[in-house]
């Protein structure tokens, strides 16, 4: 079958897709492509149009769960199945079961901690006057929030900070797989201690004890599962939120002093950013359980689908001069948290703690600014952020 090497793009792709996503689209919503590295040996259909995309996001044809076609995700093997390789009635059942403790009430009781973590945080950078605010502030401050939150102990943040990082944004699938096998024996002790010692009042000993109605709750594996996902989408999303938040306005200077002026455009800021630059480019597999026509083209049963969050939200068909940051418009249905059954249920924590970490930033370092080039991009085709974000005030 004829194919797009999104490999032949080089290190270009991983900087700036989004000419790639628009002259891919120009052609139509969907594509027969070769991945980029690390993943140069698979090939799957890839999504580009939004109209396309929201529906595909929504599509039961489309399933997550990969042993529909016999097959197996590399991360459902090592830790168990969890909300994103599951589908209806076994992600209904997930899904409830986690919603009974992953609530609104218990994610705005977080906004006192967030203050207070984002304070430390940029108390410790304050007499520094440069820094790298990745590694200062926009990564420890949500992990932080999702290890109180979930009842992780203290753990040592490069370390897990590397495996986090060969998850979402994997060197080779050698790697992404070694650092799976490492966390799975992690969460399996630290789910064990939690039902051998008194009852707290965390996400994970809550979700250990909850039971439906009619007495279902979640097994070992469930909960091993759940805390992986929880762990790991539950702060790397905030992370490359907050950081591609302060680069996009250190880059547009107007919007900063803009923002300054009026800190209720935050949210305006964050929405803009999530459709701009979203921290999640493309949704996590699908596969086809039936032919599947978008557009011109009929996908065969039996394949692997990719929905490009990040093309769907540059698509001018739906927002007008896309590749403008610009939070002056009006962004509601961007798909950076996905669409349908599958959107994620952490959306309401990604904004809180972006909100709490923008705004103390800002006011704490008024004269906030770049201090040299960022980068590099996060490789892979999952999250969209990078690894290093220098700045000075």
């Amino acid at each position: 079958m004829d194919f797009v090497d999104l490999g032949a793009y080089g290190e270009q792709f991983t900087k700036d897709p989004y000419p790639v996503y628009a002259e891919l689209r120009s052609r139509g919503p969907a594509h027969f492509v070769r991945l980029a590295p690390p993943y140069q040996d698979a090939y799957t259909w890839l999504i580009v149009g939004y109209e396309e995309a929201r529906a595909a996001l929504n599509d039961p044809r489309l399933a997550k769960d990969p042993s529909v076609l016999g097959g197996a995700a590399m991360d459902g093997d090592l830790i168990g199945t969890h909300l994103l390789l599951a589908d209806p009635p076994q992600h209904t059942r997930l899904r409830k079961l986690v919603a009974r403790e992953f609530t609104a009430r218990r994610v705005e009781a977080l906004a006192p901690r967030v203050q207070a973590v984002a304070d430390g945080l940029l108390d410790a950078m304050g007499a520094r006057g440069r820094t790298n605010l990745i590694d200062s502030f926009a990564f420890p401050l949500p992990l932080t929030v999702i290890c109180e939150l979930l009842g992780v102990p203290d753990m040592d943040r490069e370390e897990f900070r590397a495996m986090s990082n060969e998850v979402v944004a994997p060197t080779s699938a050698e790697a992404e797989m070694a650092a799976i096998a490492r966390l799975a024996p992690y969460l399996d002790d630290l789910i064990e201690d939690k039902r051998c010692a008194a009852p707290g009042d965390d996400l994970l000993s809550a979700l250990i004890r909850t039971r439906a109605e009619d007495g279902d709750q979640l097994s070992a594996e469930e909960l091993r599962a759940m805390a992986f996902l929880l762990l790991i989408a539950g702060h790397e999303t905030t992370v490359n939120l907050i950081g591609n938040a302060v680069h996009s306005l250190l880059a547009h200077p107007s919007q900063l002093e803009s923002v300054r002026s009026d800190f209720w455009r935050l949210d305006a800021v964050i929405e803009e950013t999530l459709r701009h630059e979203g921290p999640v480019e493309n949704a996590t597999y699908r596969f086809t359980t039936e032919p599947v026509t978008i557009g011109e083209v009929t996908i065969p049963q039996g394949h692997a689908v990719l929905v490009s969050l990040a093309a769907a939200a540059h698509d001018p068909a739906r927002f007008s001069h896309p590749d403008r940051f610009d939070p002056d418009r009006s962004p509601q249905g961007h798909l950076a948290f996905g669409h349908g059954i599958h959107y994620c249920m952490g959306a309401p924590l990604a904004r809180l703690e972006a909100r709490i970490a923008l705004r103390t930033l800002l006011e704490r370092c008024p004269d906030l600014a770049l201090d040299g080039d960022p980068g590099p991009w996060l490789p892979g085709m999952l999250v969209r952020g990078v690894r290093k974000l220098p700045v000075k005030w």
